[in-house]
């Protein structure tokens, strides 16, 4: 078995670009209803970090004075990310992956290029491990 088995790839995920603004981060994440989302850079394609909603809160903490519209005026990568959901290589061995989801919600996968190509979520691993069970 490989992490392929597991994988959620890009397309069929929520992520946002370092790119992005903060109130575009804030209205994708209330939309999706999610409380952390990878962020990979909009040229290169890489995986950058982790933006939580505590980090937002953060970012809006600091800005006494901040609107919706100032937010526009905020590049995502320029908030300050408290803990980035480490990463697992394509081709990582599964104790390398189940010793990351164990710490995670999900795990960013990446190629040999640091290229994000989408994620594991706790849930999934959960779920193989509980039908591995019932099985036995």
């Amino acid at each position: 078995m490989n992490i392929l088995y597991f994988l959620k790839p890009k397309g069929d995920i929520s992520y946002i670009y370092d790119d992005d603004t903060l109130r575009q981060v804030l209205e994708k994440m209330e939309h999706h209803r999610f409380t952390a989302v990878p962020m990979i850079n909009h040229e290169t394609g890489a995986y950058v970090g982790t933006i939580t909603e505590g980090d937002l809160l953060w970012e809006i903490k600091n800005h006494h004075d901040l609107n919706l519209k100032e937010a526009e005026n905020i590049a995502i990568r320029d908030v300050k990310r408290h803990r980035d959901n480490q990463p697992v290589s394509i081709d990582a061995d599964m104790e390398d992956l189940f010793n990351k989801v164990v710490q995670q919600n999900f795990v960013p996968v990446i190629d040999g290029q640091n290229t994000f190509i989408g994620i594991v979520t706790r849930k999934e691993v959960i779920t193989y491990l509980k039908k591995l069970g019932q099985d036995a």
